[in-house]
């Protein structure tokens, strides 16, 4: 793995996102791919203007508001970070269909090892690609993915205008009522 770049200095574009992940997770939330961002300061949603943070505090998935410094702080609450395809880009629609499926494999035995009860795609295009899919909805899927049971959430980019953040909210809180519920990890 590559190491990041310091802030302040020029981005790595072979540059990395670190996994949070733990056995034992309620949830893995799957996102597209690193923003050049997260990858540089080597965070998870650490853009100003993506609304993951907010909305997973909102939908009760974690009582505090978390950082983006502070992310590993989620394993306490039951829930752990990935993203589909490693490479760091501006928007995710710079990614190829080709890359979705050559990161599949991976994501797939990723998931299988750690083993959570749902893994929650921030998108439908990952999920889409990676699955064959053409037509992907909102919400719980009849398809596992590694073993665990897939749900489809809206991207909380800043650049998805399509949802609210009460959107955004309402679709993630479906989730965890539906999964074991957050829980503090000691």
């Amino acid at each position: 793995m590559k190491q990041l770049a310091q802030p302040g200095r020029r981005f790595d574009p072979h540059a990395t996102l670190p996994d949070i992940l733990d056995t034992g997770l309620s949830v893995i939330f799957c996102g597209i791919n690193p923003g050049l961002r997260s990858a540089t300061s080597g965070h998870h949603f650490s853009s100003g203007g993506n609304r993951f943070w907010r909305t997973i505090h909102l939908a009760r998935f974690t009582p505090d508001l978390i950082a983006p410094p502070d992310d590993r702080a989620i394993l306490q609450y039951g829930s752990g970070l990935t993203t589909a395809v490693a490479r760091p880009t501006a928007r995710a629609s710079e990614l190829s269909k080709h890359e979705f499926l050559a990161a599949s494999f991976g994501l797939e035995k990723k998931i299988q090892h750690f083993a959570p009860e749902y893994v929650a795609f921030l998108g439908k295009v990952a999920y889409s690609s990676m699955s064959g899919l053409r037509k992907v909805e909102w919400g719980l899927q009849s398809l596992t993915f590694g073993g665990s049971k897939v749900w489809i959430l809206p991207n909380p980019s800043g650049l998805n205008r399509a949802f609210s953040l009460d959107d955004l909210v309402g679709h993630y809180g479906e989730l965890q009522q539906a999964s074991r519920h957050f829980r503090t990890r000691r």
